[in-house]
């Protein structure tokens, strides 16, 4: 007759806590040893920690089911609502291949660091737009892109010169992904040049094409420039030149610029429509000048009479071709610095001011706005507002007989006003 077992040596033991009851199992290692192992259901699925001593393995089991039977009694003590709560949150981790606990540490880990909740996918969505839905193009690429795709399009030769200069100014300095440029980047940029109002206004407005062209494409996420500070550009005093100076700016220009000023002066086209211009637009017989749309800042042709002083300073110029002013842009800007300083005595150089003395002189002189504006390409309420009793109609009769042998001071006088 066998002696019965004791309870200390039946395998498997049970380790019981509460509710809770966790089996240890005793197996003959491959090396002959005996070895321990305690089941662990914790993970929701049944696995196997082995231990190679017997107080090792109860140990372990007695923690194993300590710790299962808390979760147990939390899990008893649930609500209804609580307890779905609890498999709602459990079935929505489920497709991210998610646990609970991990999910909850991290959630709280993530709120620590940005404040609230709604920060927390408010910083999730930022980074998802950052890294993920934009493709990495350098600045300088998108830039080339952007001017190929506006010329494509049929834009102004001045438009894509400026965005040309503008814009390359910026890849130069912005070596770097479109997506990675960031508000104060850009903001700290323009500050750097010293810009005037309306530069700057100029430059926010060509990088915000840039931007916009660039999030349609998905180079970026978002466009920066937006937030970028906008600045109020205040029309100051509109400025112009006396009859005395102009004459005196004429006698000290070049040849090769000579025409430009005068075309400013007695016409009233503006300097990017000076450069612009061929000599062939110039009918000097006919009496008037074309400023083609694609020469027009306003993209509207129209047509400019040349008076009869215009005649005097263009004559020698008669049957030239091609472009009336054959240098680049900076070079225009130089010849005005250079002739204000030739001038005897010198003529400060006042931006816009061949356009607006015209503008002034010739209200003056026709008190007929919508004439005028149709002449300078603007509207009629610009001139009212801008030229408007700036000048009499006596300075203006001395304006328009300022020729290229004329005092400045000298009124030729028709053969009505000699008798």
């Amino acid at each position: 007759m066998k002696t019965p077992r004791s309870r200390k040596d039946r395998w498997p033991r049970k380790v019981t806590c509460g509710r809770v009851c966790v089996s240890v199992y005793r197996r003959t290692m491959p090396n002959g040893e005996p070895g321990f192992m305690v089941a662990n259901y914790a993970g929701g699925r049944r696995r196997f920690d082995s231990y190679p001593q017997e107080g090792d393995a109860l140990e372990a089991a007695n923690r194993l089911a300590r710790q299962l039977s808390e979760r147990d009694v939390l899990t008893a003590s649930m609500t209804r609502a609580q307890a779905v709560e609890y498999a709602s949150a459990i079935q929505a981790l489920k497709p991210l291949n998610l646990g609970l606990p991990s999910a909850v540490t991290t959630l709280v880990e993530a709120v620590k660091l940005v404040g609230d909740l709604p920060a927390v996918v408010a910083a999730a969505k930022f980074y998802a737009t950052r890294h993920n839905r934009t493709l990495p193009k350098p600045v300088h690429a998108v830039v080339a892109e952007l001017l190929q795709v506006k010329e494509a399009r049929g834009a102004s030769p001045r438009y894509l010169e400026d965005l040309r200069a503008r814009l390359n100014r910026f890849a130069v300095d912005c070596q770097r992904d479109t997506c990675n440029v960031t508000t104060s980047d850009i903001q700290a940029w323009l500050d750097g040049l010293k810009l005037s109002a309306q530069n700057y206004r100029n430059f926010r407005t060509v990088l915000n094409t840039l931007f916009e062209f660039a999030v349609a494409r998905s180079y970026a996420s978002d466009n920066p420039v937006e937030r970028v500070e906008r600045v109020k550009v205040r029309n100051g005093e509109i400025k112009i030149y006396t009859p005395a100076e102009i004459a005196r700016l004429l006698a000290a220009a070049s040849p090769d610029f000579r025409p430009c000023i005068a075309l400013g002066a007695f016409g009233g086209l503006r300097s990017s429509e000076i450069e612009r211009l061929d000599w062939c637009d110039v009918h000097l017989a006919e009496g008037f000048i074309v400023v083609g749309a694609t020469k027009a800042k306003t993209a509207g042709r129209r047509i400019v009479p040349i008076h009869d002083n215009l005649t005097e300073w263009l004559h020698p110029y008669a049957g030239q071709e091609g472009k009336v002013w054959t240098g680049s842009h900076e070079e225009f800007y130089e010849a005005q610095q250079a002739t204000g300083a030739a001038a005897r005595p010198p003529v400060r150089w006042k931006s816009n001011a061949l356009r607006h003395s015209y503008a002034s002189y010739r209200f003056a002189q026709t008190a007929d706005a919508g004439r005028v504006a149709g002449e300078l390409g603007n509207s009629a309420a610009v001139v009212h507002r801008h030229y408007r009793e700036l000048v009499k109609p006596v300075d203006a009769e001395r304006w328009f007989n300022v020729g290229p042998e004329a005092p400045a001071n000298v009124v030729t006088l028709t053969a009505d006003a000699k008798r």
